[in-house]
């Protein structure tokens, strides 16, 4: 680790500014990379304001990226194929060990949380709150490791609810701080990456698959195979959009996410239904062939939507593959067309743009409409992560990005359209 008044005159002389560039997919120039820069001032001078430290307080700075889905829609809980990339918002954390057996972790704008380390059992009170992930992968880690406690000052500019994985960028981000401070750095980003599903499974609560953290943890375009169960395989794909003429837009809707749990826990409960058919847990576990043999028994036995959503699920992991071959052979307008077949099949069979219980209400629907008035033909859109009232995701032709952008904040608010840039690294300690 290093003084924050070391770290502080390292940035402001420029000497990290060719890995800020790097992480956060800048030009290498000053003005490029000065917001960048700030940021670290401002977590170090929040660890100083909230954790009475100085100047020549020793910390460690880590950062953890969002992520977005670029193809597998709702394929990742049934050990499917997902194609993923990190972007370059992040959550960043200054931080260091404060030799008690407290762990103190202020995040801005949400105040502070505080655990004791010698109690990591589940709290059943805590569920679905920051402090049970926080508990959750200290527990984990704990059965290898002596851990301790520590202070860490978090900011995020992920935007919550936006699909690009707040909740898993934040597990990353806990995971690298404790993998840092306490295990020499020994654990994979894999392995944190299932630290933070595990917390997220057992201690908040909620059944999530592991693309969102492998997304957060891992860095640029991946995808990943979860067929064996714990031993994800994971495969780089080296592209990069901008060079192919085309921005990564994510498209918040606005809409209100409440009321939605039964909506979403619907799709991997009748995915699973229909595993459950063949004897099997989940669907990776399937013959494809025998499932299209036996739609008629499925369709009486568990009716259309199941067997829908079961075809979207073997449709969409084909299309992974698909996506990785048409990018690595640098076929981008096959890639293009692959999304747009996804955000279909999303559509049609997957039926997760609408919950269709309020016609006069259909927020993804509405913008996946006008992002196809905005592209007039052009670049795909789709339906992002859970769906239902969240993001749509488009692949925008650069010359029309500005126009396209305006058009959909004028439909949804301003900065509704957030373009994105894929960030080569994932979870990692920016200073040690």
């Amino acid at each position: 680790m290093r003084t924050i008044k070391e770290i502080q005159t390292a940035f402001s002389s420029g000497e990290w500014d060719g890995f800020l560039a790097r992480l956060y997919c800048r030009p290498v120039e000053s003005k490029a990379v000065q917001p960048f820069r700030d940021r670290i001032f401002h977590v170090c001078d929040g660890f100083i304001k909230y954790f009475n430290g100085d100047e020549n307080t020793q910390v460690a700075v880590y950062s953890a990226p969002g992520r977005t889905e670029i193809g597998g829609n709702h394929t990742d809980h049934q050990r499917g194929e997902v194609l993923t990339g990190s972007v370059d918002l992040d959550a960043l954390a200054c931080a260091a060990p404060n030799g008690t057996n407290r762990v103190r972790i202020y995040s801005e704008g949400f105040g502070m949380t505080e655990i004791d380390a010698g109690k990591l059992s589940p709290v059943e009170s805590e569920k679905n709150t920051t402090k049970s992930l926080i508990r959750g992968i200290l527990a984990k880690i704990a059965e290898n490791y002596q851990i301790s406690g520590f202070d860490a000052y978090v900011i995020s500019d992920v935007p919550g609810g936006s699909g690009l994985s707040s909740s898993a960028c934040f597990e990353v981000l806990i995971g690298n701080i404790i993998n840092g401070l306490f295990c020499g750095g020994a654990l994979s980003q894999i392995q944190i990456a299932q630290i933070g599903q595990y917390a997220e499974n057992i201690y908040f609560g909620k059944p999530s698959g592991l693309m969102d953290q492998m997304g957060c943890a891992i860095g640029g375009v991946v995808s990943i195979d979860f067929r064996k169960e714990n031993q994800p395989e994971v495969h780089p794909v080296s592209f990069d959009f901008a060079s192919a003429g085309y921005a990564l837009c994510i498209i918040d809707t606005g809409a209100d996410h409440a009321d939605l749990t039964d909506d979403y826990a619907a799709i991997p409960i009748e995915m699973r239904a229909v595993a459950n058919a063949f004897g099997k847990n989940v669907l990776c576990e399937v013959d494809q062939e025998q499932f299209y043999q036996a739609v008629p028994e499925l369709r009486k036995k568990l009716g259309d939507r199941a067997v829908m959503r079961a075809i979207h699920y073997f449709t969409d992991c084909r299309r992974v593959e698909q996506q990785v071959a048409a990018l690595e052979q640098d076929d981008f307008d096959k890639f293009l067309r692959l999304v747009s077949s996804s955000g279909h099949s999303s559509y049609m069979y997957l039926q997760n743009v609408d919950t269709y219980r309020d016609p006069k209400y259909q927020p993804v629907a509405v913008a996946l409409a006008m992002a196809g008035y905005y592209l007039n033909g052009r670049g795909a859109r789709r339906v992002h992560g859970g769906g239902f009232a969240g993001t749509i995701q488009a692949f925008v032709p650069l010359d029309m990005v500005e126009n396209f952008r305006a058009g959909m904040d004028h439909l949804l608010g301003e900065n509704a359209c957030r373009v994105t840039y894929i960030r080569p690294i994932g979870g990692c300690a920016i200073v040690e």
